[in-house]
């Protein structure tokens, strides 16, 4: 069995660590051995393999003596978003090479107090600052399915490293979609949670009004084990949702009075906004997106055409509004108060000047000009302010469609993963890949992506299939009506059970 552990999801390997068929110390060597053997794809940037093995070994007497946790013993990784005391943290830059945080994420506390081992952290867009895992200081993410495209930003690392079988889950945080777009684009199942469900407690801001922390993992029934681990309030985020930690496990079994065993989501609308089918929508994504429909409407579903009238206008409302929080929130890495401190310079303008120009890359200090320029005087009620009312706008378009739908489906990305470098001239490509993200984003509202089949890219001569994903959104803390209805789908197809050629071997490609 030892061989095939990485062919297990987290729900699967819990329960052969819970009746004693294999030792969480088996598990994590040997998930260790398939991250040191698949090093090219980029996907972790610290690891202590020490540690992770004592881990493993307390996780083992816990459940010798019966404190067995659905989680006791799985061995996941985190994004290098989330500071932790034993491994370093950077954020994907060089501004944080050499820090080292005193204490753990609120969300890397509580999965370490539920019983996951911790494997390292994951490689991540700077500051999570992309669509593509390209922008990391240290290295480039390789999406398992082609090697020569990405992996979707910004927590790529995550998606590749759970899609490629070196690990059954991982943290990520989503952003503007930077969870739900690399999840499609690596063919595994993504959750960004309502805004506030999970704490941002030591995960390292980004846009600290949109930042949200999420789950990584092969299926919904994986990510509700995880995110109930994750979720509660924490007393130390002044934007934690004073709600209780939830159980989203039970939720996968609830149904409505009219469900029946084969149409388990009879009486579920799901709402299908024209604005997310354009005409630019790739042909080969629109075509699985509207088998995937199909096959909610034969598990009962019922099918509404909505409308979300200003979703175009979610990008440029984003594009002030997170430059703007980031402008703010990366202030305090000048080298004095935080991060790299440059070696030559005149006076303190200049060292500020030389750190800052060392430490950030150029999609950060991209960011960071543009949302200063936005909060600079005579700009601010132009630009950021109208923002901010559109933003409420966005989130009243969504509450109208709630009127008349209990969950909204669309494309997560209008194409399948782009090539390495595709976009690396092009900013606003790679802004343009989030347009179907962002509004949920933008109105904090819980969504996820689920693989839904496979597309050929649209290029000529591909050889390579590349996943599809569905985004399904709900409304506010329904985070157990988006995990049901995935788990229904799911129990119905198997498209969340592909893996990349090779990868059930103990091979990547």
């Amino acid at each position: 069995m030892t061989a095939h552990l990485h062919t297990l999801g987290v729900a699967a390997l819990g329960r052969a660590l819970r009746d004693k068929a294999v030792s969480s110390v088996e598990v994590t060597s040997h998930l260790l051995d398939r991250l040191a053997a698949h090093e090219r794809l980029g996907v972790m940037l610290a690891s202590d393999p020490e540690h992770a093995l004592m881990q493993a070994r307390a996780a083992d007497a816990r459940i010798a003596t019966g404190d067995a946790g659905p989680l006791v013993g799985v061995p996941i990784a985190h994004k290098d978003i989330f500071v932790t005391r034993e491994l370093p943290t950077t954020a994907g830059s060089r501004m944080l090479a050499d820090y080292r945080s005193p204490f753990d994420a609120t969300v890397v506390a509580r999965l370490a107090e539920a019983g996951t081992v911790t494997l390292g952290k994951l490689n991540c867009d700077e500051f999570a600052m992309g669509s593509s895992n390209e922008n990391s200081a240290w290295k480039v993410v390789k999406n398992p399915w082609d090697e020569g495209r990405v992996p979707g930003g910004s927590s790529g690392g995550s998606a590749a490293a759970v899609a490629a079988r070196l690990m059954p889950a991982a943290t990520g945080t989503d952003t503007g979609g930077s969870i739900r777009q690399p999840a499609s684009f690596c063919g595994i199942t993504g959750i960004k949670p309502t805004y506030g469900v999970c704490s941002r407690y030591g995960m390292i801001a980004f846009a600290s009004s949109l930042d949200q922390a999420g789950v990584l993992a092969r299926s919904a029934e994986d990510c509700a084990l995880l995110l109930s681990a994750m979720s509660g309030f924490d007393a130390r985020d002044s934007t934690s949702a004073e709600r209780p930690a939830q159980d989203y496990v039970a939720a996968l079994g609830r149904t409505r009075p009219e469900a029946t065993a084969g149409q388990p989501l009879q009486g579920l609308r799901i709402g299908v906004p024209k604005e997310f089918f354009p005409d630019a929508l790739a042909g080969d994504v629109e075509s699985a997106l509207r088998a995937s429909l199909a096959e909610f409407e034969r598990l009962g579903a019922r099918l509404v055409d909505v409308s979300l009238p200003r979703t175009e206008l979610a990008i440029p409302v984003y594009y002030l509004i997170a430059p703007a929080e980031a402008s703010s929130n990366l202030s305090r890495f000048d080298g004095v108060r935080y991060g790299h401190r440059a070696e030559h310079y005149a006076d303190l303008q200049g060292m500020y000047k030389a750190s800052r120009s060392e430490g950030f890359g150029a999609e950060v200090k991209r960011r960071i000009m543009i949302g200063t320029y936005v909060l600079s005087h005579g700009y601010y009620d132009a630009y950021y302010l109208q923002a901010q009312k559109l933003r409420r706008m966005i989130a009243d378009d969504f509450q109208a469609c709630f009127g008349q739908c209990d969950l909204i489906a669309g494309p997560a990305a209008p194409t399948v993963a782009w090539k390495l470098g595709a976009t690396s001239e092009d900013p606003v490509a790679n802004y343009l890949a989030d347009i179907f993200t962002l509004p949920a984003s933008l109105a904090g509202l819980p969504g996820m992506s689920i693989p839904a089949g496979f597309g050929s890219g649209g290029l000529p001569g591909a050889t390579t299939a590349m996943p599809v994903g569905l985004q399904l959104m709900a409304n506010y803390f329904d985070e157990g009506r988006l995990l049901h209805a995935a788990h229904a789908f799911q129990q119905a197809t198997d498209w969340h059970t592909r893996a990349p050629a090779g990868v059930a071997k103990g091979e990547a490609r």
